[in-house]
């Protein structure tokens, strides 16, 4: 009867068992591999060009990748969408694990590098066919929870195979794990999830829209004003992303004695990812029980006073309080993506969540070369320059964005 309860509390219904399954499975594959490739790349001969390239071509993937997997997962149903997306990811595994050279690498990094932005949207879609609008964004914060088991196992695993077969050999012996893991997931997934395939019948006749410069003008005003500040915050977020690293390695050294090592910069990063984990159960929670804006407003703040902490901490000690403020960031953003799901149209939420995370990222993407220009001007022009982008981001959802209040609709699946 407790464990009834416990998996009520968190919305573990069937059909969300089978989606984290496949989270940690395609998701550890995924890590255990994609965190080495530079490595990879460099010891199959590539040149120290590629591995930036590769950095370059998964953020652009990931932006474009994120309608597409909407638009399948509307098209075809989720079940049926997952199954393709990781048949997709397997197929890339497949070819570096075959092939050993560079080319194939970047080849086979257009079908596995993205499978998190691809299969993102059918996930939200999924989390919004099965649980109702009060158990949302528990679903999605357990998602998001259960996603970093994976970001955390997957790196040490693929170590340890570099450490005992070496870079080439260990790296191949990667990818035919996450192969197997795959395989796996596919199982475990066609079995737990309920199939939701669309019928005609359903009056969506029409199909899902094809165009997402259609569904940025089916945005109602709502879900317009969340992705304007979504925006201005992401700004906040990358214009100094490339060069938190180097702010806690090199220029806060030179104002305290003592030194800011690697090591210690994955302590910080260690804690970050503990504060976000500790936030997401109670906030959902409370998000599902009142009203989303509230959180979404904490996390914007929170996006918006970390570059301003970052530059005023010139010792270890003030870097471990930025670092909780920005795990802090995760506050709310489970709630967010609930949100983007509550107000998406009935027949269209994976394909509104893909041409939402589309707009957001290809824009977004500027805010990084935009941080190199003023992080020239200096470091105080580059993070001060975030924050007042978090400040109007922040200003404008308070005054204009709105939860959505209407009630649940009825559930379809299990």
């Amino acid at each position: 009867m407790q464990i009834a309860k416990t998996l009520d509390f968190l919305g573990l219904k069937r059909s969300i068992l089978g989606l984290l399954s496949m989270v940690v499975l395609v998701g550890m594959g995924e890590k255990m591999s994609e965190r080495f490739l530079p490595l990879y790349l460099v010891a199959l001969g590539s040149g120290a060009l590629w591995p930036g390239l590769l950095n370059a071509l998964d953020n652009l993937l990931s932006a474009l990748y994120s309608f597409p997997g909407g638009y399948l997962s509307d098209r075809l149903g989720v079940k049926r969408a997952l199954l393709v997306f990781n048949l997709l990811a397997m197929v890339g595994f497949v070819i570096v694990m075959v092939i050993p050279s560079w080319p194939a690498v970047v080849v086979g990094s257009f079908f596995f590098l993205s499978w998190t932005a691809i299969s993102l949207p059918a996930t939200m879609d999924l989390v919004a066919k099965v649980l109702p609008k009060n158990k949302r964004t528990m679903g999605v914060s357990v998602h998001s929870l259960v996603r970093r088991i994976p970001m955390a196992l997957g790196p040490i695993v693929g170590g340890i195979c570099i450490d005992q077969w070496g870079v080439i050999k260990g790296v191949r012996i990667a990818f035919a794990v996450a192969l197997v893991m795959s395989a796996i997931a596919i199982v475990l997934q066609q079995m737990l999830i309920d199939d939701d395939t669309p019928s005609k019948k359903d009056g969506n006749n029409a199909g899902p829209e094809p165009n997402p410069f259609m569904l940025l003008r089916e945005m109602n005003s709502s879900l317009k004003n969340l992705l304007v500040s979504d925006i201005l915050i992401r700004f906040c977020e990358q214009i100094p992303y490339a060069y938190v690293v180097i702010w806690c390695v090199n220029a806060v050294a030179g104002f305290s004695t003592a030194q800011v090592s690697g090591k210690a910069f994955g302590m910080l990063t260690a804690i970050e990812m503990v504060t976000a984990m500790l936030v997401y159960i109670p906030v959902a929670y409370l998000a599902d029980r009142g009203g989303k804006k509230p959180y979404v407003i904490i996390t914007f703040i929170n996006f918006t006073l970390f570059p301003l902490a970052l530059y005023f901490s010139r010792s270890f000690e003030w870097l471990v309080f930025a670092f909780i403020l920005r795990g802090l960031k995760e506050f709310g953003e489970p709630t967010r993506k609930a949100l983007i799901m509550d107000l998406a149209p009935e027949g269209k939420k994976a394909a509104m969540f893909g041409a939402y995370y589309l707009f957001r990222d290809v824009i977004v993407a500027m805010g990084a070369a935009a941080g190199a220009l003023l992080w020239q001007l200096g470091p105080e022009v580059n993070f001060l320059s975030a924050t007042a982008c978090g400040v109007v981001g922040t200003l404008w959802f308070t005054l204009f964005g709105r939860d959505m209040t209407s009630p649940a609709p009825p559930l379809v699946l299990k």
